[in-house]
């Protein structure tokens, strides 16, 4: 068990230890879940305080050093399970919900053994099994809800070994540093994150859900590769004779909320889950803790490159919410009706990219301008649908490898349909300081470029954004193409760093259309 590649890759950041080719726990670990799935009359935990004894106990059966945690972050169990909420929910939580974890967790061994039995026929051959999916190595790795539930359950008991993963550019996975509760000010978002998990757990060790998630790191080859799409140069962008895709503008509205079929985008961090199981609560954070199947990525995902995008398909949503950053809420329960794919997936798909930080006035710069762009794209391509505008891609396909290319990835691939389009947003635009009416702009090509059909666009009501119909409808009157917006960005973008003009896009737009 221990010789495959895929498990030597993440066996040293999971707690579990290779043994006469079988994953086992360490005796005492096992010993300590064993009493604790016996449930609070046997286990004597019935506090937060005592599970965070317990909880030490584990770790240092594990070997895992009180150094690698968050400050306090113990003292955080007890102060949300004794404090923060009812006595009713605690001894609910300890009743119930310990145990059935506890037990989960007693499994996971076995779940993880038969996983990769099974991996490597999944996908027709195609190498799906759990793993370190490295920057530049495209892959996908393919779960069952309940695998994910099992490794959740680690990062609330804090197992995870932490030492090397910030290395291999590895977020922290266990939930110390979201218990660690640092000030009062950070208390009541930090107390809603929590409860959406705790919502989570509960709702899983009541039913289990049986389906699966897949994790896909998606690359845009920065050097031609005669099998896929390679990373376009801004010549590309400005020769391309693609029509721009139609656009649907939502005033009001959340992504995740869509009725209709698409790829959502998630303003990701350049770590996946970026501040998810700290105490910040951005909009991606929000996706991750009302979907926490998201979480699951974190363990074996590293940091994404420029030319990289990572999509996840079939995660649950269980839990509802109110509000934004300081105001976040923990709302309910949610039912998700979403239908199954043929694989037993969620026809949910998650596409995270991440754009650029703290842009300034770079990000008129060719080179900004081509990264966010490429990035968006890289997203939003068909994995299962080659583009045949020869004006636009470099070196392509001849039909033979096409049709080769196209034939393997409909094996995992389930958005190749003609309807999927996109989903999103203000993509870089809040604490990130990109300028909005650039990044819709360079969305809609990328969408466009990428065979997508249409551009859901919720503006969540940003002022800057209040003329966006109007801007749509002009340059659809003018059709003009992926090439020609390209262009207009291009020159807007000089007379902007040269001081030539200090419209905002928008304005400009209409101004240079009109002439």
């Amino acid at each position: 068990m221990e010789k495959r590649a895929d498990l030597k890759s993440l066996l040293q950041y999971l707690p579990l230890v290779a043994q006469s080719s079988s994953l086992v726990w360490p005796p005492s670990v096992e010993q300590e879940l064993q009493t604790m799935s016996r449930g609070p009359n046997k286990s004597m935990v019935n506090s937060g305080e005592v599970l965070a004894l317990h909880i030490t106990n584990m770790r240092k059966s594990l070997s895992l050093n009180a150094s690698d945690l968050a400050p306090n972050p113990l003292k955080g169990y007890a102060i949300f399970f004794d404090k923060m909420i009812s006595r009713e929910e605690s001894t609910k939580f300890f009743g119930e919900v310990v145990p059935a974890l506890s037990g989960l967790l007693l499994r996971l061994p076995s779940m993880l053994e038969m996983h990769y039995q099974k991996t490597d026929h999944v996908l027709d051959g195609v190498k799906s099994g759990l793993r370190l999916l490295g920057p530049q190595e495209a892959g996908i790795v393919f779960l069952s809800q309940e695998l994910i539930a099992a490794l959740l359950a680690c990062s609330f008991f804090c197992l995870f070994p932490e030492v090397d993963r910030r290395l291999k550019n590895l977020q922290r996975i266990n939930f110390d540093d979201l218990f660690s509760f640092p000030s009062m000010s950070h208390c009541t978002k930090q107390e809603n994150k929590i409860k959406c998990l705790i919502h989570y757990f509960e709702r899983i060790c009541r039913c289990m859900p049986t389906g699966f998630v897949s994790f896909e790191r998606k690359v845009l080859p920065l050097e031609y590769n005669p099998h896929y799409v390679s990373y376009p140069e801004a010549d590309h962008w400005a020769k391309s004779s693609t029509p721009l895709c139609s656009v649907e503008i939502h005033t009001s509205g959340a992504i995740e909320d869509q009725c209709g079929e698409a790829l959502e985008v998630d303003f990701a961090d350049e770590y996946f889950g970026g501040l998810t199981l700290s105490y910040d609560t951005l909009q991606e954070e929000i996706r991750f803790v009302i979907n926490p199947e998201l979480i699951a990525g974190m363990i074996f995902l590293p940091r994404m490159d420029a030319n990289e995008a990572i999509e996840i398909v079939g995660v649950e949503r269980f839990s509802r919410y109110t509000g934004y950053g300081p105001s976040f809420q923990y709302d309910g329960d949610y039912t998700d009706n979403k239908d199954f794919d043929t694989l037993r997936r969620r026809k949910t798909r998650v596409i995270a990219i991440d754009a650029i930080p703290n842009p300034g006035s770079t990000q008129y710069k060719t080179d900004s301008l081509l990264r966010e762009v490429n990035k968006a794209f890289s997203g939003y391509l068909h994995q299962c649908k080659y583009q045949s505008d020869a004006s636009f891609f470099p070196n392509p396909l001849p039909s033979a490898k096409v049709s080769q290319v196209v034939e393997s990835s409909k094996r995992w691939c389930i958005d190749h349909e003609e309807k999927i389009g996109v989903a999103t947003g203000n993509w870089g635009c809040g604490v990130f300081g990109g300028d909005p009416e650039l990044k819709i702009m360079l969305q809609w090509l990328a969408i466009s470029q990428s065979g997508r059909p249409f551009m859901s666009y919720y503006t969540f009501g940003l002022q800057a954004l209040q003329n966006l119909n109007q801007v749509i409808e002009r340059v659809a009157l003018q059709e003009l193409t992926v090439g020609d917006l390209w262009s207009k960005i291009m020159e807007y973008s000089s007379e902007r760093l040269s001081r030539r003009t200090r419209l905002g896009f928008f304005s400009w737009l209409i101004a240079s259309l009109s002439a």
